[in-house]
């Protein structure tokens, strides 16, 4: 749903040249609602095995974003995107979601605020956005977000407040993005809570690159995040991956590749991850099938040294599999 606004209500109590430059600006209201039905089963450490029935808001949001024109091909840019738990009345708080301001160009996007990294834009690549699902069945539950999606238990990805990116133009199919998370005096976090220790404030830090290659049938991603000292004094974490598909037409085949590595009191924890992803039109919709692996975490830490989702040990990996039809009804 596209809609030039103008300010009219506001038009008695702002001078004129802002009402003017309102109403020179394309602005846009966006938003999606999801809302599905779920039935799991799962597993407990303690071995039980409860059914649960629920609701899940799969990301919906509600936005507005705009431009406009400062001459010379210079473009303001801004957005501001909220949660919307449409199954539930709990919120996360008005501009929850990807909201910034920023520059555009031909040299490229430069944008100030709180926004996915690079990291997260491995995802639409590897292919699980078709079901448009963020519960439970996502992919992201097992690979980069395996510490709950927050930085604290050693999640890479998170949306990364009190940042700034930027995003080159395309260059025969290739573009490269940077980003850069600092935490304030005030005690904000960066990228979700970094936590509670004195060396926090002056030095904690988020950075992350990315490198694509979109050209046709083919998508390839590459992927760099690296974490410091965001869950501790001396405590440096990084996460690199690499993921491509190829589209056949009748088929899209997709591949992943993945280390995490993290720094804890007895030495190194990591993890390599593998996963395939395979979708196919059906009709109008498209038939979804997944399966990821990751193996046991190893390294120099004693075993059961644990960070998020990753334990070091025998027996501490894990599998995804996933299928799905999606049906468009509109």
């Amino acid at each position: 749903m596209n809609k030039k606004l103008v300010a009219v209500a506001a038009a008695g109590v702002l001078a004129s040249p802002l009402a003017a430059q309102a109403q020179t600006a394309n602005v846009t209201l966006y938003g999606r609602l999801n809302i599905n039905y779920e039935l799991v089963n799962g597993r407990q450490e303690n071995g039980s095995n409860p059914n649960v029935s629920r609701l899940s808001a799969n990301s919906s949001r509600v936005g507005i974003r705009g431009t406009e024109s400062l001459g010379g091909g210079l473009n303001a840019i801004f957005q501001i995107e909220s949660d919307v738990r449409g199954d539930t009345n709990n919120v996360n708080g008005f501009s929850s979601r990807n909201t910034f301001v920023g520059l555009q160009g031909p040299w490229g996007t430069l944008k100030a605020g709180n926004m996915d990294a690079p990291y997260d834009d491995l995802h639409p690549i590897f292919g699980n956005v078709p079901t448009y699902t963020t519960s439970i069945l996502s992919t992201a539950a097992i690979w980069a977000n395996n510490g709950g999606y927050n930085k604290q238990t050693g999640s890479f990805d998170a949306r990364l407040g009190n940042s700034v990116r930027y995003d080159s133009p395309v260059w025969a199919g290739f573009n490269f993005s940077g980003q850069v998370s600092m935490r304030d005096s005030s005690g904000t976090a960066g990228g979700g809570n970094f936590g509670d220790h004195v060396e926090e404030l002056r030095h904690a830090y988020v950075f992350g690159l990315g490198g694509f290659y979109n050209n046709g049938p083919i998508q390839i991603g590459m992927g760099y995040e690296r974490n410091i000292k965001v869950r501790g004094p001396n405590l440096n974490d990084f996460a690199f991956g690499v993921t491509g598909g190829y589209n056949f037409g009748l088929v899209r085949p997709a591949l992943l590749y993945e280390r995490v590595d993290y720094d804890t009191a007895t030495g190194s924890l990591k993890r390599d991850l593998w996963g395939v992803t395979v979708t196919a039109p059906i009709g109008s919709g498209a038939l979804y099938a997944a399966w990821i692996h990751g193996n046991d975490g190893k390294g120099g830490a004693v075993d059961g040294t644990r960070v998020g989702g990753v334990t070091k040990g025998s027996d501490t990996s894990a599998d995804q599999w996933e299928i799905s039809y999606t049906y468009p009804l509109s």
